[in-house]
Order: C-alpha cells, then structure tokens, then sequence
C-alpha cells in the first residue's frame, strides 16, 4: 500500500488518537494524589467542626429544666418548673396552680409575680403575695424542692465532667427528646394529666393523658384540650390563656 494511500493515512491518525487517550489515562492517577491531598486536608476542618459543635453542647448541659414537687395547698395544688442555666434561675412559671372560681383569680394575680421574684432572688426567699398566702406558700415549697433538685445534679454532672472525655458524654442525652408527664390534678368534673414532650427546653408537644369525659364534660373536653395543646407548645410554658 502506498504510504500516501488515504487509508493508510486514517489508520496512523486513529492509532495516533488512541494512543493519544492510553496516554491521558495513564497520566489521570497522577493528577489524582494532589485531589486527594486536598479532600485529606478537608477532613481535619469537618473534625474541627463536628468537635466545636460537641463543646457547644457540652456547654449547653449545664443549662436544663428542673420540675419541683407538687405541693398540695387549701385550694388545690401546687408545682413550679424552672429553666436553669449556669447554677442560675432563668425562668420560672408554676406547671400547677389553684383554679376554680376566686382561686383563678388569685392564681393569675399572684404566680406572675411569684416567677419574677423567682428569678431575681434566684432562691425561694420570695415575698409572700397579699390576697394569695396558700398559693405564695405553696409556691415557695415547691420552688425550693426544684432549687434542691438542680443542685443535687449540679453535683452529679461537676463530677463526671472533670476529664475532657467525661465532659463530652452529657452531650448526647441533652439532644434526645424526653417525655415528661405532669402529676394528675383533680377538678370538679374529673382529673387532668399533662404529658409534654421537651426537646433541651423547649416543649416540642403537649397532649391531655387524662381529661373530664362524659355528657357535657366530653364536648368541652374536644373542643378545649386541641387548644391547650397549641398553645402550650407556643408558649412554651403553662402561662396560657384560658379557654
């Protein structure tokens, strides 16, 4: 064949082409140990991260919410639940509180005051509140019963976060979601029981366990506990509007 033939010409320029890619491939690994270096230099920043975000939390487990006990009062009982952050009150409001009648009353008039005291004094050395004594005392009760209990896992968790491992392992019960269920209050038409689901602090749902049933009692029942509940995960606490 002669060496200007066109055929002849097309096989040297496929296999010149072919050899062309053989070689870029060969040449692809190469290339690919810097792409890697890179990726491996990448890794130590997503550690860093992920190891910033375990210290956040790790901070945020000495933050958490402490429900006193329920102290029963002449009108009814009576709980408070605190949000702690540092050894220090943040938050107070009463889970639990007289209602019925002037007690209602009473109970909207006195435990606003009571949770701002709660907070400033950061203790249960409160005033007692003019028109509400039951309520103020059973207040201050259950209060120092919450204050007792914060500081008894105070001293828990000072103790298991002395080494930088231990430190880190409150982190991951702090982000699981917990379910807490209220104590049973007994009232003229039946017992109501809370249960409310708390993801950190914040209430992520609140459901009725127990409710008045029967006759009129089931359709006020119906029509009220859907908007507790709403209302309740809005706010945040029990200092909701009645329906």
């Amino acid at each position: 064949m002669k060496k200007n033939h066109p055929i002849r010409r097309f096989v040297l320029a496929s296999a010149a082409t072919v050899s062309g890619i053989v070689l870029l491939l060969a040449l692809k690994p190469a290339s690919d140990p810097a792409a890697a270096s890179a990726q491996a230099g990448a890794v130590p920043q997503q550690t860093a991260a992920a190891q910033g975000a375990q210290g956040g939390a790790a901070e945020q487990a000495g933050a958490g919410t402490v429900l006193g006990d329920v102290v029963r009062t002449e009108y009814g009982p009576v709980q408070v639940r605190l949000s702690m952050s540092g050894g220090r009150i943040t938050k107070a409001d009463a889970v639990q509180a007289p209602s019925g009648g002037t007690s209602s009353q009473k109970t909207e008039l006195a435990v606003p005051k009571l949770n701002q005291e709660a907070v400033a004094a950061g203790s249960a050395q409160i005033d007692t509140v003019s028109g509400a004594t039951y309520t103020s005392e059973g207040y201050k009760k259950s209060l120092q019963s919450a204050l007792d209990k914060a500081k008894a896992a105070g001293g828990t968790s000072g103790s298991s976060g002395s080494s930088g491992s231990a430190g880190a392992s409150p982190a991951a019960p702090a982000a699981q979601a917990r379910v807490v269920t209220g104590a049973a209050t007994n009232t003229q038409y039946g017992p109501v029981q809370v249960r409310v689901t708390l993801s950190g602090k914040k209430i992520t749902k609140a459901e009725a366990v127990q409710a008045p049933s029967g006759g009129t009692s089931s359709q006020k029942t119906e029509l009220a506990v859907p908007k507790l509940n709403q209302e309740a995960v809005a706010a945040g606490s029990a200092q909701i509007d009645t329906v």
